[in-house]
């Protein structure tokens, strides 16, 4: 007989290939899964495994289940978008142009604001956190400690602005941002080419000046946008040269 703990990590297994065979696209919207027995069967697990991995899956809007039917996948307006799982699963099957846009849009909606907030609100302990971020950063000498700092950075000005909903929001979209923050840094002559822009941001949040704060993080997500653009731009042309 199998321990608990040995079914939890079989139906965590079975959670995240399922869940990224969904978020994928391999399996679609409105398409209905194998039977129980079926589908313990080709992912060699037991069915109680499985109905936990399908009650998690349930749970994140990826599927349903009925009676007489079984489980069918559900359309994306239903899914979890902002879940740590789903959203590690749409980095790990994209980046897609649409959904780095779609990256950059709610970091404009979100950031600017939390940055105008760090200035009105921070502590010194936490203008200290954001200092150390950001020497993390300057002092970076591969793109995973780049991206790694560049994270710290950010979670750093989410919490200076004592909003506890923004602290928690971060490790929600902390998954979204660091794929975020390495490809655009990736996509760069340089990965340090946007540490003025931060640099700004804190000084900014150090002075108390919130509109320049907010400026200096639209400004520092323009950048990056623009970045990727110019990028696309010449994977395009080379594509069809």
């Amino acid at each position: 007989m199998r321990k608990p703990n040995a079914v939890r990590t079989l139906y965590g297994h079975v959670m995240h290939e399922l869940g990224q065979r969904i978020v994928s696209g391999r399996v679609r919207p409105g398409e209905v899964l194998p039977r129980e027995e079926s589908l313990a069967t080709s992912l060699q697990v037991s069915r109680t495994a499985l109905r936990e991995a399908l009650k998690v899956l349930s749970a994140k809007g990826l599927i349903e289940s009925r009676a007489g039917v079984g489980a069918r996948v559900l359309e994306e307006r239903y899914w979890n978008q902002l879940d740590a799982d789903v959203l590690a699963w749409r980095c790990a099957s994209m980046p897609t142009d649409d959904f780095v846009d779609k990256l950059v849009e709610m970091r404009e909606i979100i950031e600017p604001a939390a940055a105008a907030a760090a200035a009105r609100h921070r502590t010194d302990e936490q203008l200290a956190a954001i200092e150390a971020g950001f020497a993390l950063m300057d002092a970076s000498t591969t793109l995973d400690e780049w991206a790694k700092a560049d994270l710290a950075f950010h979670d750093a000005v989410l919490h200076a602005t004592g909003n506890e909903l923004l602290m928690s929001l971060f490790s929600v979209i902390e998954t979204a941002l660091g794929m975020f923050f390495v490809l655009s840094a990736r996509n760069a002559s340089n990965f340090k080419y946007s540490l003025p822009h931060h640099q700004k941001v804190l000084e900014a949040i150090a002075r108390k000046q919130p509109e320049v704060a907010r400026n200096a993080m639209q400004a520092m997500i323009g950048d990056s946008q623009a970045n990727l653009k110019k990028h696309r731009g010449r994977g395009r042309k080379k594509a069809g040269a």
